[in-house]
Order: structure tokens, then sequence, then C-alpha cells
């Protein structure tokens, strides 16, 4: 259990670090064999450009999770207190409804890659494989956003959901709070 509870809590993150570890580490090399030993290494731009998708793509569920995502929080606290959570309410309605359908469009997009192969020139693997993350993102997104909603819920319907109590000191003044 406590596995599971530390994997839900730092699972985009070990895979953002990973995938930077490993473009740092493919760049390196391509310029030490090219620098170096006068050679090129051809791999090394495939795997760094395919790690910096999977690490865009962790990063922007991870930035949902966290609530990172770019909000214009002064404009939600010029409003009403209700209003405000009106307006994030149908953002992330909205949201929720393109990750859904880029999860749709992306499945579609693999079936074709899955039924006429096509291999990555240098790596010769599949291109299926690497171009997975987009539905794994969008996934991972629509299930941080809902995530957000159920422990928002659970933790009272307090506020804006996944707002820290710092942020709802700034949009919600103390006399809007008293229930």
């Amino acid at each position: 259990m406590v596995v599971l509870r530390w994997l839900e809590r730092h699972f985009e993150e070990v895979i953002c670090c990973t995938c930077l570890v490993i473009i740092a580490v493919s760049v390196f090399l391509q310029v030490v064999a090219r620098y170096v030993f006068s050679i090129a290494l051809h791999w090394t731009e495939e795997v760094s450009s395919f790690a910096m998708v999977w690490a865009v793509y962790m990063g922007a569920s991870l930035c949902v999770r966290e609530r990172y995502h770019i909000r214009i929080m002064v404009a939600v606290s010029a409003l009403p207190a209700k209003m405000g959570r009106f307006v994030i309410f149908i953002a992330d309605a909205f949201w929720a409804f393109f990750s859904l359908l880029m999860v749709q469009v992306s499945w579609e997009y693999l079936a074709v890659y899955w039924k006429y192969t096509k291999l990555t020139p240098s790596l010769h693997i599949n291109e299926f494989y690497p171009q997975t993350i987009l539905i794994i993102g969008y996934t991972l997104m629509f299930l941080r956003l809902a995530q957000t909603y159920v422990n928002w819920w659970r933790d009272g319907a307090e506020g804006l959901p996944g707002m820290l109590e710092e942020d709802l000191d700034m949009i919600i003044p103390e006399q809007e709070k008293q229930p």
C-alpha cells in the first residue's frame, strides 16, 4: 500500500526525471562521440526526441495533478466566489472533454501505426511504441483532473478544487469561507 501511494504521488515525476536524464546522457554522448572520436551516433537524436516528448506529456499530467497549469486567477479572484468557482468548473470541464477527445483521436492514430508498421530510421523499432505516450498522457491528464475533484469533494468541497490554502486566502475572503 505504501508503494502504491508513493507511486501515485511520484509517477509522473519519476518518468519526467528519467526522460531528462536520458536526454542529457544522449546529447552528451553525441557531443563526445562527434568531437572526441569524430563519429556520429545516429540513435541519440531519436532517443532524445522520444524522451523529450514523453517528458512533456508526463509533465503536463504532473501539472494537472499539482494544478500548476496557467489559470487566470486574477480574473477569477475579481469575480464573486460562486462565479469564480463556476468559471473554474467550466474550464476544467472543457479540459476533461478535450482530454477525452484526444484519447479517442490518439487511439485512432495509433491504430494506423499498429496496422501499418513503420520503423524508426535509427533504432529500427515500431513507431507505435514511442507514440503510445499520446494515449497515456491524455488519459493521465483526465484521471489526474478527476482525482483532483474527487479529493476536493472528499475534503469537504471548500474553496476551489486543488487550490492550496494560501491561494484560497487570496481568492475567497474570510467572511465568505464561513458557512
